[in-house]
C-alpha cells in the first residue's frame, strides 16, 4: 500500500468504531478467542517473549494480559543518569523546542500549546527540550518513569484516533496535537518536566499507575485531575518504576523545560531503536566533561 494511499484511509476508517471493537476483542478471555490471536501476533512481530516475566503465550487469559506483559526483572538494567528511557521504541524526533514549536516531521510542527491544551502551563516549555518515543506492536508496553517525580497534575484532551507511525507523522498536520492523549505533569530532582501519553487507531485503553484507566471513557471533554491542591492523594514515583501503560500503544512524548541543565543522549536520533532504562539525557556539564581516567 502506497503512502497516499494509506492516508486516504486513515481519514476514512471509522476509527472510534474500529478501536473499541478491538478494544473488546482484546480483552475478551476465552482462550480459542485469546489464544490464536496472542500466539500469531508473536509470529508476526517476533515478539522475545523470552524477555517476558511469563514467557509461555498460555499463561495470559487475554490478548490485553499478554500486550501489558512485564518483563524479568534483569530484562531492562537502569542507566545511571540523570534521566532514563521511558519505554522501549524509536527514537521518532528530538531537540529544543523552538519559539514554542516542536518538529513532527520534516516540513511539519505543532505548538507546545496544542499539544498540553493548557496556553498557561504550556509557556513553561517554550524552549525547553522534547522527545517523541514510538512504541511499535512489538515493543514492550509500559511506561517508566524517567527519573524521580512528584504527580502534579493529570489531563485526559479528547481527540482524534489516527494511527501514529512515520507515514502519519509525515502526512497529517497535528497529529500529536489532534489525538487523544493523557497528559502528565511532574516535578523532579531537576525542575518540572510533562510526560504525555498519546492515543491512536485500536489503542483501546491508556491506564496510569495511581488512576488506572484513565481512557475510556471518551466523553469529548477536557478532564483534569489536580493532585498538587485537590482532594487526590499526593503521588511519588521514583526513576525507574512503572508509571502507566497503553492497551495497544502509541507514542510516548517527553518534554523538559529551559533552564534544566539537561542535554539529550546525543546518540539519539531519528529513528534511533530504544530501550526502557537506557540513557535519555544527562547534566549538560557532566555530558561534556571526559570519563573519569582518561
Amino acid at each position: 500500500m502506497n503512502d497516499r494511499l494509506f492516508l486516504t484511509m486513515q481519514h476514512l476508517l471509522p476509527r472510534r468504531a474500529l478501536t473499541r471493537l478491538v478494544g473488546w476483542l482484546a480483552d475478551v478471555r476465552q482462550p480459542w478467542v485469546a489464544q490464536p490471536f496472542i500466539r500469531w501476533f508473536i509470529r508476526r512481530y517476533r515478539v522475545q517473549m523470552a524477555e517476558a516475566q511469563q514467557p509461555d503465550p498460555a499463561s495470559y487469559a487475554c490478548f490485553n494480559d499478554f500486550f501489558t506483559r512485564a518483563l524479568r526483572p534483569d530484562a531492562r538494567p537502569q542507566a545511571d543518569s540523570a534521566l532514563i528511557s521511558p519505554v522501549d521504541g524509536t527514537v521518532s524526533q528530538l531537540g529544543a523546542v523552538r519559539a514554542g514549536r516542536l518538529l513532527q516531521a520534516k516540513g511539519r510542527d505543532y505548538t507546545v500549546e496544542a499539544l498540553l491544551a493548557d496556553r498557561q502551563r504550556a509557556a513553561a516549555y517554550n524552549d525547553g527540550l522534547f522527545a517523541t518515543l514510538y512504541l511499535s506492536p512489538r515493543d514492550y508496553h509500559r511506561i517508566h518513569m524517567p527519573c524521580d517525580g512528584v504527580l502534579t497534575r493529570m489531563t485526559h484532551v479528547p481527540g482524534d484516533l489516527f494511527s501514529v507511525n512515520q507515514v502519519t507523522a509525515a502526512g497529517i498536520d497535528q497529529l500529536f496535537a489532534c489525538n487523544e492523549r493523557v497528559v502528565c505533569w511532574f516535578e523532579g530532582p531537576h525542575g518540572p518536566f510533562v510526560l504525555v501519553l498519546v492515543g491512536a487507531t485500536i489503542v483501546g485503553s491508556i491506564a496510569t499507575r495511581w488512576h488506572g484507566v484513565v481512557t475510556p471513557p471518551r466523553t469529548g471533554e477536557l478532564r483534569h485531575w489536580d493532585y498538587a491542591h485537590g482532594p487526590n492523594p499526593a503521588v511519588s514515583l521514583r526513576k525507574g518504576q512503572e508509571m502507566g501503560r497503553f492497551l495497544l500503544g502509541s507514542t510516548v512524548i517527553v518534554l523538559l523545560p529551559p533552564g534544566s541543565g539537561l542535554a539529550l543522549n546525543p546518540r539519539w536520533q531519528p529513528g534511533t531503536a530504544i530501550r526502557q532504562g537506557q540513557v535519555m539525557a544527562e547534566l549538560a556539564c557532566a555530558a561534556l566533561s571526559p570519563p573519569a581516567g582518561g
